[in-house]
This record gives structure tokens, C-alpha cells and sequence, in this order.
């Protein structure tokens, strides 16, 4: 489903099947649906803990940079609210590590940024 907002861009709605969605703390559209998680412990975003998803909607991705996080050399592209412009995360576009591989494509989104609907935990 998609809704309209009042800045006029579209929004992916995530249905009611899922209730328990992560939804940008300034804006509120949603973000992923939980079973869409991959990780919720573990991962360190610069403003704290992160969750790892698979995918994520309502969201922007910026260009792919190289980064050193605490797991190693990266490619990561910025991800921001499409309704804000807030960066939430980011984008693994490539590990350079074959530990780390299983990361690419997915999505980190710091919890600083999330309202977890209906006490999703």
C-alpha cells in the first residue's frame, strides 16, 4: 500500500500483518518490516546500536564511499529518510573481508532514529 504526506512524495505503507515496524523518530513513515531483521545485537552505527536488515523502504541512498568500521574495510552508502533527508545508516555495498560478506546489500539503521511500533523489540 502506498500513502500520500503532506510533501507530497510517496511512501510504501507496511500492512497490518506486521505491526511491530521501525519508523524514523523526526518523520515517522516506516522504515523495514521486522521480518525483514537480520541482527539486532552485535552492530555499532556512529551514534550507537544498529540493527541489521535485509531490506528497508522509504529511504534514499547516497553514493558508495570506503569506510573502516570496527569490522574492517568496507563500501558503504549512506541511507536517509526520503521524507526528512535524516541519515539513518547506512548500506553495505561491498566487505572487502570474506568474513564480512554476508553484509553486502543489507541495511543498517541506528536505533537513535527508530520508533519501534507497539513495543516491537
Amino acid at each position: 500500500m502506498v500513502k500520500m504526506t503532506k510533501s507530497k512524495t510517496f511512501q510504501a505503507y507496511l500492512p497490518n500483518c506486521h505491526p511491530h515496524v521501525p519508523a524514523v523518530s523526526t518523520a515517522e513513515p516506516h522504515l523495514a518490516n521486522p521480518d525483514e531483521l537480520i541482527l539486532q545485537v552485535s552492530f555499532q552505527g556512529s551514534q550507537g546500536r544498529a540493527y541489521l536488515f535485509n531490506s528497508v523502504v522509504n529511504v534514499g541512498c547516497g553514493p558508495a564511499e570506503e569506510r573502516v568500521l570496527l569490522t574492517g574495510l568496507h563500501a558503504v552508502a549512506d541511507i536517509y529518510c526520503e521524507n526528512c533527508k535524516t541519515t539513518l545508516g547506512w548500506k553495505y555495498e561491498h566487505a572487502f573481508e570474506s568474513s564480512q560478506k554476508y553484509k553486502e546489500g543489507k541495511f543498517i539503521i541506528e536505533l537513535a532514529h527508530m520508533i519501534k511500533d507497539n513495543g516491537w523489540e
